[in-house]
């Protein structure tokens, strides 16, 4: 089981879809959201919004990576990948910039994710239409 104390800050990042349930909007269908965190400080680096239809695409992650490395000036060595959904692309970008990619499952990763999919919940709960 990993926990927080075991990484040095920007050493490891974590990958993960944020919501449980899609986000549902009148006009553009479902959605979910790719979120990266910190693995030593659990500080949400940066959210990248995603078709249900549809696996997150490369340049999606290219575009959420570089927001991460813009906040934090650098990339990790290592980036774990919680979500399998989210995985394929997620790993292939991840690759391209030397980035090592550990694949976990997400009750592994819990403590670090849970607390901020919990707000998620409570502030956009996954349910419902936006306009």
């Amino acid at each position: 089981m990993l926990h927080p104390n075991q990484f040095k800050v920007n050493e490891a990042w974590i990958a993960f879809r944020i919501n449980d349930r899609p986000i549902m909007t009148e006009k553009d269908g479902g959605f979910h959201c790719l979120a990266v965190m910190d693995a030593a400080s659990c500080f949400m680096l940066g959210t990248e919004m995603f078709s249900i239809a549809a696996a997150p695409s490369v340049f999606q992650v290219r575009l959420l990576l570089k927001k991460c490395q813009a906040h934090k000036q650098a990339l990790p060595r290592t980036l774990y990948v919680a979500s399998d959904d989210i995985a394929e692309a997620v790993a292939e970008e991840a690759v391209r910039q030397k980035i090592a990619v550990v694949r976990v499952a997400e009750r592994d990763v819990e403590v670090f994710i849970g607390e901020a999919k919990q707000m998620f919940v409570e502030r956009f709960g996954g349910a419902g239409a936006l306009h």
